[in-house]
């Protein structure tokens, strides 16, 4: 059973697991997941296994519609009756079919904004139109949820979400002239709050540099593996740049399945590379704990696939139709 504290933020009522992030955290991290609800917010950890969510709530009226079902009757009576502090109260769902739907929704877009497709790591891309067929359905079974939210997602980090590849323009190519001397090399990840979905790799390994002497100049050269599927055409407002320490920023462009670009820098010091499109994220900004995190989400993608593999149905986080059609067809990415 999962106790849940009742606290009060401002005019907000939290109804909280131990543990659980809210749309309250500062900074949340790359596994939360949020879905608008009528009258607030639930919010969960994709990796914590743990289908109970957190609620913020903003109208409670509106919001009593649904609390007896997430948490139970006792819940729903103290919340009527909360007159301050913190109160912690066994959660006993009403409804507890209806709390699997909601996990579900929340992940299904969660997925679309943050699933770690790589080639590099092997963690096939979602289908997006088996994400929307699952989106689609969720919602309509979590209407006494959403049904009059603003709108059901509200993602924890940034506007720009679930970027679709029909939106894109295309890219010119890059410039393919060899080097005379290698000075330096590297490899990294990129940070991915930075990004949009569906531009980059999402590995540790996607991001590539070198710097090189070419005709008396010293020139930085980027190479980031683009996200698995993408042809383009890509925007130029969504086209990813690399910054080069604080000596340069390159505009990247989508040659094949790789963005590269390259410009002259001062001095043949071993450099580092930041990867991000303008508007999404600042460049230079506090990661935290992002490879950490992205490491965990990896691990957890890729054990998704596994399961989809052989999907089952009881599970209040069972497989989407988009994991498990691409599990299916995982042989051959």
């Amino acid at each position: 059973m999962t106790e849940v504290t009742l606290f009060r933020s401002d005019d907000l009522l939290g109804i909280v697991p131990p543990g659980a992030p809210t749309v309250l955290d500062d900074a949340p991290e790359h596994d939360v997941m949020v879905l608008e609800v009528v009258g607030g917010h639930l919010s969960w950890s994709v990796l914590s296994g743990q289908a109970i969510p957190a609620a913020i709530i903003d109208d409670l009226d509106a919001a009593q519609e649904w609390i007896w079902a997430i948490y139970g009757e006792p819940v729903a009576l103290a919340v009527a009756d909360y007159r301050g502090g913190r109160v912690e109260l066994p959660a006993r769902p009403e409804l507890p079919r209806l709390i699997g739907q909601a996990w579900r929704l929340g992940y299904a877009h969660w997925a679309a904004r943050w699933w770690p497709a790589s080639t590099l790591d092997g963690i096939a891309a979602l289908d997006g139109a088996a994400l929307e067929q699952d989106i689609a359905e969720l919602t309509e079974q979590c209407e006494m949820l959403v049904d009059g939210a603003d709108d059901p997602f509200e993602p924890p980090r940034t506007a720009n979400t679930a970027v679709r590849q029909s939106d894109y323009a295309l890219a010119a190519g890059g410039d393919g002239r060899g080097a005379v001397l290698t000075l330096d090399r590297g490899v990294a990840g990129w940070d991915w709050r930075d990004c949009p979905p569906g531009l980059l790799d999402a590995s540790e390994h996607a991001v590539t540099w070198e710097l090189a002497r070419d005709a008396g100049l010293t020139i930085a050269r980027v190479t980031v593996v683009a996200a698995p599927g993408l042809t383009g055409p890509v925007p130029a407002h969504l086209r990813p740049r690399a910054r080069i320490a604080e000596a340069a920023e390159i505009e990247l462009e989508l040659t094949g399945d790789a963005w590269v670009g390259q410009t002259p820098v001062a001095g043949e010091e071993s450099v580092t590379v930041e990867v991000y499109v303008p508007g999404v994220a600042t460049p230079g900004g506090d990661e935290r704990d992002g490879l950490e995190i992205r490491t965990r989400i990896r691990e957890f993608a890729a054990h998704r696939l596994r399961r989809a593999a052989e999907p089952e149905t009881g599970a209040f986080d069972a497989p989407l139709r988009a994991e498990i059609a691409a599990a299916a067809e995982d042989s051959d990415f």
